[in-house]
């Protein structure tokens, strides 16, 4: 009679154990082994976070992390006054790495890095998302760390960070924890302040350019991280991710550093931390469009008459139009002398705006016919000169050939009809 395990053969099953085979072992390069986090439990599972404390003498480049310029001017350019009565600990530095940059339900925040003062020290968190299940716990970790905060400081973050953190918060059906923080985007800032100097203003120039940043072999370009992300999630292996995170902190980093520099740069425009003179000049327009038209004319002046227009250093279209635009600032002010001055510089360039305003002067204001009609009849032959465009010619020639007649009339005492423009 067969034996049960000679029936059990019979049926094709395994009996004993030497055919069984060996168990996989065990990934050893999972995100725990490789890096210095540990996972956090949330009421919605668990969340894996590294965490890094900064000092207080800790250098990003040229400047530190901890920002002591006072924010008057910050909250002006942002218009939120609540900005004045922020403790430095309530700002938080946000940034974010994903899965794509097109945005939408399907794209994940599958890293956060976060960074806020705590006493002396400055505290950076970053939460990653080791699969996307665990999303929940992420955003849950997240908003925990955001709860103390009042304003959020990011770079690109108004077109890109928040929305697509905000359609998470909003696909878990919770309420975003954005909305009622201030919203700084230093790029914005950055635009404002450098758009005329640097041609880039991505955070990795400004940190070159501006913060005097250079950052190790450990970086990663931006657009390699969301395929390494992809590898991870399909064989495990995290050791090519240490460059991602270091990408990250290094964001955040330069975020609370430039935060320093800016807020520095508005508050005392001139304790000579500006080396360049087109510098001078953004900084001129941005107080012009905050209403501070004594600190713009003083900057204006700074750029104008900078050393940069000795070695053409100045872009012509920018010196001429904070020639202008100061010039501007004088009119209105009443203070034609200066303004003059500015109108004869701006000739240089064949500039005809200038020429009309010398023209009205001396029509109008000193009743010098003859001055006013050489400026005139400069500008006519500036619009006839090779090189102007026939668009140019039709929008001028008609206008200025006008204001000659007007002015050979008004010169022979011939016009009757005063006219002002």
């Amino acid at each position: 009679m067969p034996s049960l395990s000679e029936k059990l053969k019979s049926l094709g099953v395994q009996v004993g154990t030497q055919n069984i085979p060996q168990p996989l072992p065990s990934n050893p390069h999972t995100i725990e082994k490789i890096l210095s986090g540990y996972s956090l439990e949330t009421h919605f599972g668990d969340t894996f976070v590294i965490e890094e404390t900064y000092p207080a003498d800790y250098q990003n480049g040229q400047d530190g992390l901890f920002n002591k310029a006072p924010f008057d001017i910050m909250a002006q350019w942002v218009r939120d006054e609540r900005m004045l009565d922020y403790p430095r600990e309530s700002f938080v530095y946000l940034d974010t790495e994903t899965t794509g940059l097109s945005g939408g339900s399907g794209t994940y925040a599958f890293l956060i890095g976060v960074g806020r003062f705590e006493g002396e020290n400055f505290h950076l968190a970053q939460f990653f998302m080791r699969d996307p299940i665990e999303e929940p716990a992420q955003l849950s970790a997240l908003e925990e760390f955001l709860a103390p905060c009042n304003a959020l400081i990011t770079y690109n973050g108004k077109s890109f960070d928040i929305p697509l953190l905000n359609s998470r918060f909003i696909y878990h059906g919770w309420r975003t924890p954005f909305n009622d923080l201030t919203h700084i985007d230093l790029l914005h800032l950055s635009r404002r302040l450098w758009r005329e100097r640097l041609p880039s203003r991505t955070l990795g120039n400004i940190e070159v350019q501006i913060l005097g940043t250079q950052r190790t072999e450990q970086d990663v370009p931006g657009w390699m991280i969301p395929q390494m992300y992809f590898d991870y999630l399909r064989n495990g292996d995290a050791r090519p991710l240490k460059k991602v995170f270091y990408h990250n902190a290094m964001d955040i980093l330069s975020l609370a550093a430039l935060f320093h520099h800016s807020a520095r740069l508005l508050s005392d425009p001139t304790n000579g931390i500006v080396e360049h003179g087109v510098d001078f000049i953004s900084l001129a327009r941005l107080f012009e469009d905050l209403g501070d038209l004594e600190k713009a004319t003083n900057l204006y002046l700074l750029g104008i008459n900078h050393e940069d227009i000795r070695n053409h250093s100045i872009p012509e279209e920018v010196l001429l139009r904070a020639i202008l635009r100061l010039a501007l600032i004088y009119k209105r002010q009443g203070k034609f002398k200066p303004a003059i001055e500015l109108w004869k510089k701006a000739t240089v360039f064949k500039d005809i705006n200038a020429h009309v305003e010398l023209a009205k002067y001396y029509e109008h204001k000193s009743r010098e016919y003859d001055e006013a009609i050489s400026w005139t009849e400069t500008a006519i032959n500036s619009v006839n000169a090779v090189g102007t465009t026939r668009y140019e010619q039709r929008q001028w020639i008609p206008e200025l050939e006008h204001r000659l007649e007007r002015l050979v009339r008004r010169r022979e005492g011939i016009s009757t009809t005063p006219e002002t423009s």
